[in-house]
């Protein structure tokens, strides 16, 4: 176990069951809510699930409070999975969407991010901060130094999330030891307005949370979008090198962990 807070469990999966459940949530939130699909999506188990599931660890916030024997116990989760996982799978996911070649030729110790989502009862609280103190945990005892992952507008329309899409281009793009790129037929460039027009605040009003919540986390993105049609999101490549951490964002998001 990571952490417990009164009735609140932070741990890793431990079983196929914990798995499940956790692709039980990932359902109602990326299914239910979010209209996504994918070709191992099991609708009649109300599963979300994909090849990648057996390769990676998965962090689990649980409320012992719910009934953990029909799998609605998993509250939050975060799915992650290291070089070996990677190796064992042929590739990251983010690998599907990304070319992947610059943090590969990096030499450092990665680790990618995914999955991640709260049920919708326990959002605006502090089940999003228990996560990312989990992941920080995590982070410690494994030594990982470079976080990436896929994160998510809702919808494929580019012309409802110019703003934001430019903005990040803008304001945010990876440093080149550091840059993936977008690839395939769905790749899209993320250049879509003038710079000269954008606005900052306005563009942050438009990012999903968890993609500012990597960006106040000195969080970068790489080159170019994806367009992911079964999943109904526009993606993008998130990219963190903990190296580059200030104390105060280290404070602010890791400073629980070692409770």
């Amino acid at each position: 176990m990571i952490r417990q807070d009164g009735n609140l469990e932070l741990r890793l999966a431990r079983s196929p069951s914990d798995v499940k459940a956790a692709q039980r949530l990932r359902y109602r939130v990326f299914v239910d809510e979010l209209g996504g699909d994918g070709d191992l999506v099991d609708h009649d188990s109300r599963l979300e699930i994909d090849r990648f599931d057996p390769f990676c660890e998965h962090l689990l916030l649980i409320d012992k409070r719910r009934d953990a024997a029909a799998g609605d116990h998993v509250v939050g989760v975060y799915r992650m999975m290291t070089q070996r996982g990677a190796d064992q799978a042929g590739g990251y996911y983010s690998e599907t969407e990304f070319d992947l070649a610059a943090l590969h030729g990096s030499g450092r110790n990665l680790l990618e991010l995914g999955r991640s989502c709260v049920d919708v009862g326990y959002r605006g609280g502090g089940a999003m901060f228990s996560l990312w103190n989990g992941l920080a945990r995590y982070l410690t005892d494994n030594n990982k130094e470079i976080l990436f992952g896929v994160a998510s507008f809702h919808g494929v329309d580019l012309a409802k999330i110019a703003e934001p899409l430019s903005y990040l281009h803008k304001a945010h793009l990876a440093p080149v030891d550091l840059r993936v790129t977008a690839r395939g037929t769905d790749a899209r460039a993320m250049t879509i307005l003038d710079p000269s027009t954008l606005e900052r605040r306005r563009a942050l009003r438009q990012m999903p949370p968890m993609i500012k919540a990597y960006l106040r986390l000195g969080g970068c993105v790489g080159q170019g979008c994806f367009l992911d049609r079964a999943f109904n999101t526009t993606d993008v490549c998130m990219v963190m090198d903990t190296a580059r951490f200030s104390e105060a964002q280290r404070n602010r998001y890791w400073g629980a962990q070692a409770g």
